[in-house]
């Protein structure tokens, strides 16, 4: 069952003097609880921007995933919109117009440093992707973990069609994920997929049908995070952590990276419940200890 939460345990979240009111309006940070405890949902809420990526915008961002990062008990994260048929639009194109030069640069580079942040997110991030997940929106879903989208949701990284590049790691992230070659066609061409050929691609690891509420990617999101909750969180953790740093260096620095990962887990209280649970054949319950 979940709980979206209040305002007086929202406070948690806010740093840097953002303010709850705007906190409320743009981004809904809501830890589940009961058999769920463990999940935190952040529901993208910019209803007049579409999800689109506005300075506000970006630090209720910024300041969530950093308050996720030193929060021990959060487990498994999943971005989801609270938007109808929408993501992530993107970059706000009202509000880039305003923008200088300079101005534009700085916004880009701050975004981009938010992806790279939201990709080393301590635990696994899952993307529901229950509409449109556009330019900058399909970058903050590359940025995830797990991505899941409905079949009538579009994917695309279309920047080239307003004569600029994927400025937040979409140039760096799709080719890692599908190849060169095809990655290259998608972002020459500004192609928009549907759900089910994102998945033909491998962008997302699920397409699902979707249902009546509109929220058939997030159900099946929060399927996969309760997958992921009776397992060791350290052990989580540290798999992530191995994978996303080994994985672009060649197989002898990737065994090292995953050796000193490994190494963390060995001191650790759940690595001992673990194999008492399994010699005593019973569930083990882990503490993130």
């Amino acid at each position: 069952m979940s709980k979206i939460i209040t305002l007086r345990s929202l406070t948690y979240f806010i740093k840097r003097s953002i303010s709850s009111d705007r906190y409320l309006k743009e981004l809904i940070v809501e830890p589940l609880c009961d058999n769920d405890n463990g999940i935190t949902v952040f529901g993208l809420n910019r209803i007049n921007g579409r999800n689109s990526f506005s300075r506000s915008f970006l630090e209720c961002l910024e300041d969530a995933v950093e308050n996720v990062n030193m929060n021990n008990n959060v487990r498994v994260l999943i971005i989801r919109s609270h938007v109808p048929k929408v993501f992530c639009a993107g970059a706000d194109l009202k509000e880039r117009k305003t923008m200088s030069e300079d101005e534009v640069q700085n916004f880009v580079k701050k975004l981009r440093k938010f992806m790279n942040k939201l990709e080393n997110v301590k635990v696994p991030v899952i993307s529901a992707i229950d509409g449109a997940a556009v330019g900058g929106g399909l970058e903050m879903a590359l940025a995830t973990d797990i991505r899941i989208a409905s079949e009538n949701a579009k994917l695309g990284l279309v920047e080239t069609s307003l004569a600029i590049i994927p400025g937040a790691g979409g140039t760096q992230r799709l080719p890692r994920l599908i190849g060169q070659s095809l990655a290259k066609e998608l972002i020459f061409t500004s192609k928009i997929l549907t759900g089910i050929e994102a998945e033909k691609y491998g962008i997302v690891n699920y397409c699902v049908k979707q249902n009546d509420e509109g929220n058939a990617a997030y159900q099946k999101s929060l399927e996969i995070a309760r997958e992921i909750l009776p397992n060791g969180p350290i052990g989580v953790r540290m798999a992530k952590k191995a994978i996303n740093n080994g994985c672009e260096t060649d197989i002898n620095s990737g065994c090292l990276i995953e050796e000193l990962c490994y190494a963390q887990v060995i001191p650790t209280k759940d690595r001992i419940e673990g194999l008492k649970a399994f010699q005593e054949k019973r569930r083990p319950a882990y503490t993130g200890e």
